[in-house]
C-alpha cells in the first residue's frame, strides 16, 4: 500500500466560497485523486484554512505557519511515498507576505523539511510534488479583497516561481491552474467542480512519482 499527503490550505481543507463551509468529502481534491488512483493507495488529506508556507498568522486560532506544523504531519503519517505541497495562497496577503517570490521561498524550505526528516520508521525520502495553487481572480466581496490586495498579479507568478524550484531540487510540479479556476464570489477559492479537477488532474503525476 503506498501512502500519499496531501498538505494544504483551505483548497485542501475544502472551503466552498459559496455556503462558506466544507465541500462534500467525495468533492474535495485528495478524495478526487484517491478515486482516480484506485486501489493500493492510501491518501490523507491535511488541510488548513489560512495556512501558509513559513509564515506566521496570528488571525487564527490555531498554528497556520506551514513550516512549524509539517514535520508533525510527516511523523504523524509516516511511512509516506508521496508528498504534495499546494500552498501558496495564503502568502499572497500582504500582512502575511504578499509576494510570490515570498511564498517560494517558502516552499523551497518545505521541500527541505521533507527531505531532512527523521523518520519514525525506517523509509526512504519520499517523492515530493509542489503544486502551484489556482490563481487568484478579481472579486467584489470588499473583505476577501481587501485581504488578498495584489494577490491576482502575485499569484499568476506563483507556478513560474514552483516550476523552476520543482526543477532545481528535483521535485515533481503540477500548474493546479492548467485544471481549475478560483471562485469570483471571493476570489480564492474553489467550486466542488473545480475542486475535484485538481485531484483528477494531479493523478497522472502522482502516479508516475509512485510508479503505481
Amino acid at each position: 500500500m503506498k501512502t500519499v499527503l496531501c498538505y494544504g490550505d483551505s483548497l485542501t481543507w475544502g472551503y466552498d466560497p459559496q455556503s462558506r463551509s466544507r465541500h462534500a468529502l467525495e468533492d474535495r481534491w485528495p478524495s478526487a485523486l484517491a478515486a482516480s488512483l484506485g486501489e493500493g493507495v492510501h491518501v490523507v488529506a491535511d488541510g488548513l484554512n489560512g495556512r501558509t508556507t513559513v509564515f506566521d498568522d496570528y488571525t487564527g486560532d490555531c498554528d497556520r505557519n506551514g513550516a512549524r506544523t509539517l514535520p508533525t504531519a510527516l511523523h504523524s503519517h509516516a511511512p509516506l511515498d508521496l508528498v504534495i505541497l499546494m500552498l501558496g495562497s495564503n502568502d499572497m496577503k500582504p500582512v502575511v507576505a504578499g509576494t510570490a517570490h515570498a511564498a517560494s521561498k517558502g516552499i523551497r524550505r518545505l521541500v527541505q523539511l521533507v527531505r531532512l526528516h527523521n523518520w519514525p520508521v525506517e523509509q526512504d525520502v519520499p517523492q515530493i510534488l509542489v503544486v502551484a495553487p489556482p490563481t487568484l481572480v478579481e472579486t467584489a466581496d470588499p473583505d476577501f479583497a481587501a485581504m488578498f490586495e495584489g494577490g491576482v498579479e502575485q499569484s499568476a507568478m506563483l507556478a513560474s516561481f514552483y516550476a523552476d524550484l520543482a526543477d532545481e531540487m528535483g521535485a515533481g510540479f503540477f500548474d493546479a491552474s492548467s485544471v481549475a479556476r478560483c471562485s469570483c464570489i471571493d476570489g480564492v477559492h474553489l467550486d466542488a467542480d473545480n475542486t475535484r479537477a485538481i485531484g483528477r488532474g494531479l493523478a497522472p503525476v502522482a502516479r508516475l512519482l509512485l510508479g503505481h
